[in-house]
């Protein structure tokens, strides 16, 4: 089958199109904005890139079905010559994988606002270390796994992220409602998304109906420390639930928890207090992965892979943690960008001010003598929206410096909507910290480089980059800066 892809250089779209190529399928696709290193992997598997959006061009292709990714709108020629000439059916990318990858499959769907790329790769790659030739989907570029996405053993276990955001412009479930999960794993639950959901309440009905077909054979692996998941749990009678978490009434137990600028350390202790619990190595695990909340992620992975090995009836148990102790995450995860005696960079996807607050709680432990300097650039679209004006007040605060992009949606949101960056630099500054709302990108980078190459060898420096976006490459522009002339950036 020839399937057409809308949106194909998309890190999930591109990842799927692999996927659905390495199952014997001729792939092509169109896009916008083509850079490595997805249209690299891309070619490299001969699927055929076509630059922007021609209706007549997608009408002499002919593909036998056309998947729609959740980025194209109303208004794209390619779509609407679809939606009038009716010739070519098509599909959400969600539903592509339902019908063709994951209807035959024992499905682990890694769902929450937090962690999910990050515990689809631990996930993957526990199983896979552990014999249990796995297939998946990631939604990100992990640096432990051969690719973004594989076939693995028809019939068996298929990890993938199931974000909560809608399927398409034609679709408005959330994607992990259609990826059929076997073992559904919900690592938190926060508001997010405000361009689709109204509020938490919102949230939490997708989280439900995704539980909601979690079958008798399969399991829910929670995380039970969480008051809203445990609101979605208390309506679950159909399957087993295995919580994972610090507090003691979880099932796996996250223990002696330490962290410093060597690493981090960890124990999981399983108490068995139902036959769905799963059996554990008991070794302490210390690895280099930032933070408590990426122990979390571990503990969620492990305890799903396990249960998954010993659900496939072949008497197998998880028996090995030792790949966590060489895992190197994923990119632009806590990412480390350059780095010398008196300057280091890293960039993070963080966009949540839950999320920048607990990185920047690890980095203070990692590195508590630097002086750490953090760059936010609010563009999704929760971010840019003023409804998390006080908490992201709250959580750059744990930087010493704080550098603010504009909103990545100013211009096109009300101002009442649109969030107030001068307003977060003032509340910084009235606790105490050096905070500076820039006009744009490009003057933030001037800043940022000229106070850092001006500062005193008193404290080496650490910039930390958040953002979801390209945050117009002064990342790199930045870390480029640093790597050749690490003294004055």
């Amino acid at each position: 089958m020839h399937i057409y892809f809308l949106g194909i250089c998309g890190t999930a779209m591109g990842n799927a199109a692999l996927l659905m190529r390495s199952t014997g399928h001729t792939i092509s696709g169109a896009d916008t904005g083509i850079y490595p290193p997805m249209s690299d992997m891309l070619r490299g598997a001969n699927v055929s890139i076509l630059e922007g959006w021609d209706a007549a061009r997608l009408a002499a292709l002919k593909p036998d079905l056309a998947v729609i990714g959740n980025a194209l709108s109303r208004g794209n020629p390619e779509v609407e010559w679809l939606l009038e000439s009716r010739r070519i059916p098509f599909v959400s990318l969600p539903e592509l994988l339902r019908r063709h990858v994951l209807s035959e499959r024992r499905n682990i769907v890694i769902g929450g606002t937090h962690g999910k790329t990050t515990t689809s790769c631990l996930t993957a790659l526990l199983l896979l270390e552990n014999g249990a030739d796995p297939g998946w989907l990631i939604g990100g570029e992990p640096y432990d796994l051969p690719n973004g996405s594989a076939a693995g053993n028809a019939g068996g276990a298929f990890v993938i992220e199931g974000d909560e955001y809608d399927s398409a412009f034609f679709d408005k479930r959330g994607k992990l409602i259609q990826y059929m999960p076997t073992f559904l794993l919900i690592n938190n639950i926060e508001f997010d998304h405000a361009d689709i959901f109204r509020d938490l309440e919102d949230v939490l009905r997708t989280f439900a109906h995704a539980a909601r077909v979690v079958p008798r054979n399969g399991a829910i692996i929670a995380n039970g420390d969480d008051p809203n998941v445990a609101r979605i749990l208390a309506e679950v009678s159909w399957c087993p639930i295995v919580r994972v978490g610090t507090g003691a009434d979880n099932d796996v137990r996250i223990e002696d928890f330490a962290e410093d600028n060597a690493g981090a350390h960890f124990r999981l202790a399983t108490h068995r207090a139902h036959a769905a619990v799963p059996h554990l190595p008991k070794e302490t695990i210390h690895w280099n992965a930032m933070g408590l909340f990426n122990a979390r992620n571990a503990a969620m992975a492990a305890t799903a892979a396990a249960i998954a090995i010993e659900a496939d009836g072949r008497g197998g148990k998880l028996e090995n943690l030792d790949v966590l102790a060489r895992f190197h995450g994923v990119k632009r995860r806590q990412e480390q960008r350059a780095s010398s005696p008196r300057l280091l960079v890293i960039e993070d996807f963080g966009h949540h001010p839950t999320a920048i607050a607990l990185t920047l709680e690890s980095l203070r432990r990692r590195y508590p003598h630097y002086h750490l300097h953090a760059a936010f650039e609010p563009r999704s679209n929760t971010a840019a929206r003023r409804v998390f004006q006080e908490a992201f007040t709250t959580a750059l605060a744990a930087a010493d410096t704080i550098w603010l992009a504009p909103p990545h949606l100013a211009g096109r949101l009300p101002a009442r909507e649109c969030l107030d960056t001068a307003a977060v630099a003032e509340g910084l500054r009235g606790q105490r910290r050096r905070a500076f709302a820039a006009p744009t990108p490009e003057a933030l980078f001037a800043a940022l480089c000229t106070d850092v190459a001006s500062a005193t060898a008193e404290k080496p420096h650490l910039v930390v980059f958040f953002s979801n976006g390209s945050f117009n490459g002064i990342i790199q522009r930045f870390a480029a800066l640093a790597a050749t002339t690490p003294a004055t950036p």
